[in-house]
């Protein structure tokens, strides 16, 4: 009875800390930023619908991630046409700006920051594809751009569309 008690006690004590290991190794690999971008098709006017393709060594950590690299990729890659689709190049046209503005880029992808609020995940699009070792995450989903344009402008990051060139 002891061993099955300290058994027990031991796992719920586990848990909370592989939680947050699994949360650890989603951040090292979204820090490289490995992810494919394509659009995913029409969306309504203010958005973007992009599919991400991340890479991780378990799925559901690279579906959570998802989110976190359709907004990075909006910024920093822009994505090709594909599926009735205009090609985008990314928001920010200075190939600097990641860097020079590595602060707020840090905090903005932070877990729980504000690359949240621009994009959702599209329910019933996530594809897993197990690739060597790990897995390769495919999930749609929906970029609110205008209000992350605004944002990055108020920020600093981007000129405005009426900055003039």
């Amino acid at each position: 009875m002891k061993k099955i008690l300290f058994s027990l006690l031991v796992i719920v004590l586990c848990l909370p800390a592989s939680a947050g290991l699994r949360q650890k190794q989603a951040n090292r690999d979204t820090d490289q930023f490995r992810y494919e971008i394509e659009c995913a098709g029409n969306a309504i006017q203010g958005t973007y619908l992009v599919k991400v393709w991340s890479y991780s060594k378990k799925a559901s950590v690279a579906e959570n991630q998802c989110r976190k690299n359709a907004v990075h990729g909006v910024i920093f890659k822009g994505y090709g046409g594909g599926q009735g689709c205009v090609s985008q190049r990314p928001m920010a046209s200075n190939p600097g700006a990641e860097t020079q503005f590595e602060e707020y880029f840090k905090s903005f992808f932070a877990d729980g920051g504000e690359f949240q609020k621009y994009a959702s995940i599209m329910s019933g699009t996530t594809e897993i594809v197990k690739v060597g070792k790990e897995y390769k995450v495919g999930v749609v989903v929906s970029v609110r751009k205008d209000d992350l344009r605004k944002a990055l402008e108020a920020a600093g990051v981007i000129r405005g569309l009426s900055s003039g060139f």
